[in-house]
């Protein structure tokens, strides 16, 4: 198992984890879009603020996480954990765990204090994952059309 950050070359392969998490996750409509063209893709991968990891077996993705950094103005930072998603044939085998392992050595090297991530009530295998793993706070969460 092999886990990538993609950088400006892998324009393809953002596609491709687009795509994959598309396939994955419960709804897929909400994430079925075409992505990035490849120069908006390579400029969206440049970017330091934004962390695309693969989880790859051969060629293929089995996993993906998408997060996010967030530069505070009282001059924190903290990472926005967004999509996680792991092919159903390959759970239970660590490479969420993994995923996020490598989001936190991102985050440490940024000087971060905090990766948050949010889950749904009913998704109870990312609850647990992310109970193992951080201090759980119950909060509300709204959307508001722009």
């Amino acid at each position: 198992m092999e886990i990538a950050r993609l950088g400006p070359g892998d324009a393809n392969a953002l596609g491709d984890l687009n795509r994959f998490f598309a396939r994955v996750f419960p709804d897929p409509e909400l994430l079925d879009h075409p992505g990035l063209e490849d120069d908006a893709a390579s400029l969206w991968l440049a970017d330091e603020r934004n962390v695309a990891l693969v989880a790859r077996a051969g060629d293929a993705i089995v996993g993906g996480l998408v997060a996010y950094r967030l530069d505070k103005i009282e001059g924190r930072r903290e990472f926005y954990l967004y999509d996680l998603a792991v092919d159903e044939g390959y759970r239970r085998r660590g490479i969420a765990t993994a995923l996020i392992g490598e989001l936190q050595n991102i985050a440490r090297a940024a000087g971060s204090w905090m990766i948050f991530v949010q889950a749904d009530y009913g998704d109870d295998p990312a609850v647990a994952l992310y109970e193992k793993l951080g201090v759980r706070e119950d909060v509300m969460h709204f959307d508001i059309v722009p």
